[in-house]
C-alpha cells in the first residue's frame, strides 16, 4: 500500500468515514491539475486559501478567480492577474464534500479608488473567530494592479458564511504588506504574518484583542531572505513557518523556519518536501497548513498550482505533511505529475 493510500485511510478513519467516503476522499481531497468539484458538481474556486474550523464545520475561504487573465506591462516580472472577484467560501463537515456558500466578500464594481475594485488586487484571505466579540475576522492582502499599494485589508461578519463587511486597510506599523497569513494561538492571541520591504523580509505583528488592528508588538524575521506565501502552524509547543521563494507565478522550493514563539527568533531551515518534484514544491505554492483531526503528527498542506496565463483554470494540491523528529515533511502523491 503506498503512502498516499495510507494517509487517506488514516484521515478517513479519524473522521469516521465509510468505505464509500474513503473512495470520495481519494477522489476529491487530492485532485491535482484536474477539476475539484463541490457538492453541486461545479469546480471549486478558492485560491490562496485558508480554512477555519468552527462548531464542527470547516470553512474554506479563497480568492474567487474568474474572467480573462491579463498581463500588466512594465513590471519587470510576469504580472498576470484577473479582475478582483472577491472571496468565496465553501463549507464541509468531513473535509471531503464541500458546499459552495458563495462570494462572502464581494468586489467593488463602481468605485475605482476602493481597495476591492475590480481593477485592484485582493489575495490570500484568512479568517479567524474572536470569541469575545463573536465576530469572524478576515484579513487579506490588497494592492493596486502594479503592486504599489501593498496593504492589509480587514473585513468582519457575524456569520462564517458572511456577508463580510469591508472595514478598510492598513500598513501595520508603517510597513508594506504583500503575501500574508493570520495565525490564532492557543491563548487566543492572533498574529498577522506578511511579506514586507518589497518581499525582502517578513514581519510578525500581534493583533489587538478584537483582531481588527495591528499593535506595535512585532518581529522582523527572515531578513533579506526574499520569501513569500507564508503558512504558519504550531506543533508540540513550537511554531513552524512554511514559505516560498519569490519567482512570480513559477513554482520553486519551499523552506521552513522554526521558533519558540511567534514574536521570537526564527531559525530558517531547508526544503520540507521530499521525493520527486520536491525542488518545485510539487509544482505548487503553499497557502495554509490544516491539522488532521485526531492525528497530532499529521497535517494537510494546502497549495495552489497556478496557471499564470489562465488563472481561473489554476488547480490545487492538498498534500500530506507529517512531523518527523520535530521537522515537517511534505510528500507528493503517487501518480502525480510533478514536472
Amino acid at each position: 500500500m503506498n503512502r498516499k493510500n495510507v494517509f487517506i485511510i488514516v484521515l478517513a478513519a479519524c473522521l469516521g468515514l465509510s468505505g464509500f467516503a474513503i473512495y470520495q476522499a481519494q477522489r476529491t481531497l487530492y485532485h491535482v491539475a484536474a477539476p475539484w468539484l463541490d457538492t453541486a458538481g461545479q469546480p471549486i474556486n478558492a485560491h490562496g486559501a485558508g480554512v477555519l474550523a468552527h462548531n464542527g464545520t470547516y470553512y474554506l475561504y479563497g480568492e474567487h478567480k474568474a474572467g480573462k487573465t491579463e498581463l500588466v506591462p512594465g513590471q519587470g516580472w510576469e504580472c498576470y492577474r484577473v479582475p478582483v472577484g472577491g472571496v468565496s467560501c465553501y463549507s464541509s463537515r468531513d473535509l471531503v464534500s464541500w458546499k459552495n456558500e458563495g462570494v462572502v466578500l464581494a468586489p467593488n464594481t463602481t468605485d475605482s479608488q476602493h481597495d476591492l475594485h475590480l481593477s485592484k488586487v485582493a489575495e490570500r484571505p484568512k479568517v479567524i473567530y474572536n470569541a469575545k466579540t463573536k465576530m469572524f475576522v478576515m484579513w487579506l492582502h490588497v494592492d493596486s494592479k502594479t503592486y504599489g499599494h501593498s496593504r492589509a485589508g480587514v473585513a468582519t461578519s457575524r456569520s462564517p458564511t458572511g456577508p463580510f463587511q469591508y472595514r478598510g486597510s492598513v500598513e501595520p506599523n508603517g510597513q508594506m504588506v504583500r503575501d500574508l497569513t493570520v495565525f490564532k494561538d492557543d491563548d487566543s492571541r492572533a498574529y498577522l504574518v506578511f511579506a514586507s520591504e518589497a518581499n525582502q523580509t517578513m514581519r510578525v505583528v500581534l493583533l489587538a484583542d478584537d483582531y481588527l488592528s495591528p499593535t506595535p508588538q512585532e518581529k522582523r524575521i527572515l531578513v533579506d531572505q526574499h520569501r513569500e506565501a507564508p503558512a504558519l502552524f504550531k506543533h508540540q509547543g513550537k511554531y513552524y513557518l512554511l514559505t516560498s521563494d519569490c519567482t512570480g507565478w513559477s513554482p520553486n522550493a519551499a523552506t521552513y523556519a522554526v521558533a519558540d514563539a511567534p514574536l521570537g527568533n526564527w531559525q530558517q531551515h531547508g526544503n520540507p518536501c521530499a521525493g520527486p518534484g520536491a525542488e518545485t514544491t510539487f509544482q505548487t505554492q503553499g497557502a495554509f497548513v490544516l491539522p488532521v483531526p485526531g492525528q497530532p503528527d499529521n497535517y494537510i498542506f494546502l497549495a495552489d498550482r497556478w496557471e499564470k496565463t489562465n488563472l481561473e483554470a489554476s488547480q490545487y494540491s492538498w498534500l500530506p505533511l507529517r512531523m518527523v523528529d520535530g521537522r515537517p515533511e511534505i510528500s507528493g502523491l503517487a501518480g502525480e505529475d510533478t514536472k
